[in-house]
């Protein structure tokens, strides 16, 4: 049997094509939800035919998976590879805070990222399980962001990391949500944010000696 021929490595005109296809996808994502995405609309929207489109994803499916990756990239591109330039603990901490709540402004329309964990949450399968592992990693990221600002003395040594990450997700959610109908809703998680590290800075009270007899 002869062997199977290589496939060729994209072209750059390729490549710019798929990244042009990602970022209408995402942008229609943002309005419809990644399962309103079709590779009919797509292609009207890019302006190409639906084989053309087809030639980038094989199925719908592979659409709305390659438009969650894309976003999840420029999401850690923008958000988390910055703010790793920053001085461990709790500088790159509030570095990760800034870049995500600007992330959120840029996008008044909607998040891809965070919205998928409400299209997804009653919906079994492989979709759902690839959101479920992204959201994760994301977790993993700020456990460890949390837990450098511990070993540098920035955060109380009883400082828990998966509390104060899930703390910082629930808040960021509560805003991505609560922007709709509430004008302060991003002053107000700023005022969140930093309640919560002078919480975590702060030493615990000391309890009060037991009177003597």
């Amino acid at each position: 049997m002869s062997p199977v021929a290589a496939s060729p490595p994209p072209t750059a005109k390729g490549a710019s094509t798929r990244s042009m296809l990602l970022e209408r996808a995402a942008g229609m994502a943002a309005h419809s939800g990644l399962e309103g995405l079709t590779i009919g609309e797509l292609a009207q929207a890019a302006g190409m035919s639906k084989s053309g489109v087809f030639a980038h994803f094989g199925s719908r499916e592979d659409l709305v998976r390659q438009t969650l990756d894309w976003v999840a990239g420029q999401f850690a591109g923008q958000v988390m590879a910055p703010s790793l330039t920053r001085p461990r603990g709790l500088p790159r901490l509030r570095a990760i805070i800034e870049a995500w709540l600007g992330w959120l402004a840029a996008h008044p329309e909607g998040c891809v990222f965070a919205g998928a964990t409400l299209e997804y949450d009653g919906r079994p399968g492989p979709m759902r399980d690839h959101v479920a592992q992204l959201m994760d990693n994301w977790r993993q990221a700020l456990e460890r962001a949390v837990g450098l600002a511990v070993e540098e003395g920035h955060f109380r040594p009883d400082t828990d990391p998966a509390l104060v990450a899930f703390q910082l997700q629930a808040l960021m959610h509560g805003l991505h949500h609560a922007r709709l109908h509430n004008p302060q809703a991003q002053a107000l998680a700023r005022r969140a944010f930093d309640e919560l590290f002078a919480r975590l800075q702060s030493q615990p009270a000391t309890p009060a000696a037991a009177p003597r007899r």
